[in-house]
Parts: C-alpha cells; sequence; structure tokens
C-alpha cells in the first residue's frame, strides 16, 4: 500500500499545518516543507489521486479555493506560480495544488 501523506497524516490531524482556506470538500494549508518563501498546498480532504481522476465539481472546488490563494499570494508578493503534478512528477499521489512566491530555498 502507498502511503498517503495528505490522508495519513494532514486530514487525520497527525501533522499540524497552519490552514490558509477551507471549504466543505477542500483544504488549503501552508506547506509543512517549503520550498518558497510562500508555499500554500490545496488538496480534496477525500482522496483523489490525481487531476485525471478528479471528478467536475470537485475540480470547480479546488480551482475556486487555488484561485482565492492564488489571488492573495499574488497580491502580497507581485508574482505567483501555481502548479500540480502528474505522472512520475506526482510525488505524492494525492491530488495537489502548489501555490507558491519567491526564490526556491536551496535543497
Amino acid at each position: 500500500m502507498i502511503k498517503d501523506f495528505y490522508c495519513d497524516d494532514v486530514l487525520s490531524g497527525r501533522t499540524p499545518v497552519v490552514k490558509v482556506d477551507e471549504s466543505e470538500s477542500v483544504l488549503a494549508f501552508h506547506h509543512t516543507r517549503p520550498r518558497w518563501p510562500v508555499h500554500v498546498v490545496v488538496i480534496p480532504k477525500r482522496h483523489v489521486a490525481s487531476l485525471l481522476d478528479c471528478d467536475d465539481a470537485l475540480l470547480l472546488d479546488l480551482i475556486g479555493i487555488v484561485k482565492k490563494v492564488a489571488a492573495d499570494v499574488l497580491q502580497t508578493n507581485g508574482a505567483c506560480r501555481v502548479v500540480t503534478n502528474l505522472g512520475d512528477y506526482q510525488e505524492s499521489k494525492h491530488l495537489h495544488w502548489h501555490v507558491g512566491a519567491g526564490e526556491p530555498a536551496n535543497d
């Protein structure tokens, strides 16, 4: 069984997060290991493997939260990136969007 950080840790409450926004089906929170100075993750509250597995109603809710978070990040920072990954690029197999600003942290 593949470990799902978002279901197993974030949504279960085992890993505390700082919430940015939330709806009945979506959670946005500050990344626990940020790549950028501003790094928010937006996830569905139920397991959805990837963008290709997401139903339209949930996708609309997700995009609505992503749009709100991105607008706030853009207004505060003057720039914003919004990213989701598929296939081998998707490290965590739970649909999630990254909303970030600033230069990447050194790895």
